[in-house]
């Protein structure tokens, strides 16, 4: 199947008129795609983005963003193809930018290139750009198409989309559920109802977000330290370890507080953090004795967190959900059961009424080890308050 998109320009003027995309431009953008995907654990804050040039099927170049602050991906696919840049076509996963940011702008290093045809999949939302370098490219006649594999980049880059489009992170929240759907003891126990290889897996999610979020009372029963452990030399940009405390009960305890990755305790306004305290806090609003948690989501914005995984307990997890502040779970399924007395998933969700029920859309579902990791996402359809 073969479609264009043909979108408004962001400054007036006519638009070129794009053609229908080719077998080729399909393959070559899917092969961007997955260069962009290498960047995963160290693009943050900055999105994923990969860059082919090629004249027809015959590549010539390539690169990807590999981290904040070295060269973007058009860069390093100019540097590679050299003079076979000249009259190529430059498939990217982002439309290139058009100011100058810690490095200088892709469209002009694409123009002086002297490519032909830029193929993007999606407009770049960052005010900054947004549409600007389109223009750039269009001005100096190259021919420019965007729209092609959109649904992919989009996915590939949701927690940026989600910072940069909404002015929040990307939530995610990461659970353990034994089969009649309990995920701690009546004690709060917890260690381990999932297998090896799920914890394992659970390494690689952390790996790609900014901030890893927990409660004051999963520090003090579960004693986490919220840090990647990979076990290999895959590199990655370590994230923010964040706790909710209000009373700032924890900050003289705890493993997550060792190690290199950095510590932010979020606690009530009224809370005096005490003196020496080598972690980062920042106060939120608290009403009636809960952390407003779209403030919560807000800050770490303004921090540059692109996603946030949540590993708490039921009654941190229940109210994320009960807010409509969740954009995906991570649910790893295993094949036990932990009785009636043990804590339910979510807690406070007050459903009453099977009209109420919650829905959820299975985004994906795969054995790992012996359990089975369900994505879910919230249904479109789903309240959100």
């Amino acid at each position: 199947m073969t479609w264009c998109r043909r979108g408004p320009r962001a400054s007036g003027g006519a638009i070129r008129v794009t053609e229908t995309f080719t077998a080729t431009d399909h393959a070559l953008m899917a092969r961007a795609l997955r260069l962009a995907e290498r960047g995963t654990y160290t693009t943050k804050p900055n999105p994923m983005v990969g860059c082919v040039l090629a004249h027809g099927d015959d590549v010539v170049g390539e690169g990807w963003h590999q981290r904040a602050g070295e060269p973007h991906a058009e860069v390093l696919a100019l540097q590679a193809a050299g003079e076979r840049a000249k009259g190529a076509t430059a498939y990217v996963t982002l439309e290139p930018c058009a100011h100058v940011g810690k490095t200088g702008p892709c469209a002009d290093a694409l123009i002086a290139a002297g490519v032909a045809r830029v193929v993007a999949a999606m407009r770049d939302p960052f005010p900054q750009v947004d549409g600007a370098g389109f223009d750039k490219l269009r001005a100096a006649g190259i021919a420019v198409e965007y729209g092609l594999m959109e649904t992919q980049a989009r996915a590939l880059n949701r927690g940026w989309l989600s910072r940069i489009e909404r002015g929040r992170p990307w939530l995610r929240i990461k659970l353990a559920t034994s089969l009649d759907g309990r995920s701690a003891l009546a004690s709060g126990e917890s260690k381990w109802i999932s297998g090896e290889a799920s914890r394992l897996d659970v390494q690689r999610w952390r790996a790609r977000c900014g901030a890893i979020v927990t409660g004051a009372g999963t520090v003090l029963v579960d004693d986490p330290s919220l840090t990647v452990r990979l076990g290999d030399d895959t590199p990655f940009v370590a994230p923010l370890r964040v706790v909710l405390d209000p009373g700032l009960a924890t900050v003289a305890r705890g493993r997550v507080r060792e190690g290199d990755a950095p510590t932010l305790y979020l606690h009530a306004p009224d809370a005096k953090p005490p003196r020496g305290l080598s972690a980062q806090t920042a106060p939120v609003a608290v009403h009636g004795g809960r952390f407003d948690l779209d403030a919560v989501l807000k800050l770490l914005a303004a921090r540059e967190v692109n996603e946030v995984q949540l590993e708490a307990g039921a009654t941190l997890a229940g109210a994320f959900l009960a807010a409509g502040l969740v954009d995906e779970l991570l649910l790893y399924v295993a094949p036990v059961l932990l009785g009636s007395r043990a804590r339910p998933l979510f807690e406070g969700l007050d459903i009453d009424a099977m009209t109420q029920k919650l829905k959820l859309t299975v985004v994906e579902s795969r054995r790992i080890g012996e359990d089975v990791r369900l994505l879910l996402q919230p249904a479109q359809d789903a309240p959100r308050q």
